[in-house]
């Protein structure tokens, strides 16, 4: 039987130009398609897949959220981040998260239909660089980028300060309190030694993880 693959990405030249790569493999299948993290999620609900190939940047709920909201719904589907940033931006990060993968879209296709069937057989997948990114985090922590010392809901609300989003927003969005959100955000800034939203915002600027 071939693997089912669900592509999440705003792009549709990107979904297309995936869809004609894994359709040449005899074992694998692309049985869906978005071009938001709400679609995706609702796909999910209806249909089973076995792999979700995940853009990272989409208008709406960003790849950061679907991948949080995909393990809490379907914890068991493995999530592969296909994204324009590169591994030493966000890999750590989400692959704390619970993505199985992390590739850059500047990875070549035989690459990419490695890493679809090295999740699909129970396995993570790491590239090269994010293997170094990880034998470095071990041999040198003190080495790493303030962004990658946040837990995982601390990242998910500096990403949202940063992009521009206020507490309430962020807190709707979250389905938690105002409070809670602003406590997120102290921490956030406690850590990162920074003092204002604006110095959120400058720093994901300056390290390219948001445009």
């Amino acid at each position: 039987m071939k693997k089912r693959i669900l592509l999440v990405d705003d792009h549709s030249i990107v979904r297309s130009g995936l869809r004609s790569l894994i359709e040449l493999e005899d074992d694998l299948a692309v049985t869906g398609e978005a071009a938001t993290g709400m679609e995706a999620l609702e796909l999910v609900r209806k249909q089973d897949f076995d792999v979700v190939i995940l853009d990272i940047s989409m208008p709406g709920k960003n790849g950061v959220d679907t991948l949080r909201d995909l393990q809490r719904i379907r914890p068991e589907l493995a999530v592969l981040i296909l994204s324009g940033y590169s591994e030493e931006q966000y890999a750590l990060n989400l692959i704390r998260s619970g993505c199985r993968g992390y590739l850059s879209k500047d990875s070549g296709p035989d690459e990419i239909v490695k890493a679809i069937r090295t999740i699909c057989n129970g396995r993570r997948y790491l590239s090269v660089e994010l293997a170094d990114l990880l034998a470095r985090e071990l041999t040198k922590p003190s080495d790493k980028r303030m962004h990658e010392m946040l837990s995982e809901r601390e990242f998910q609300v500096f990403y949202k300060l940063a992009s521009g989003k206020s507490p309430t927003q962020i807190a709707n969005e979250l389905f938690l309190s105002v409070k809670t959100i602003s406590t997120y955000r102290a921490r956030v800034l406690e850590k990162m030694n920074l003092r204002t939203n604006a110095d959120l915002t400058y720093y994901a600027i300056k390290n390219e993880l948001i445009n």
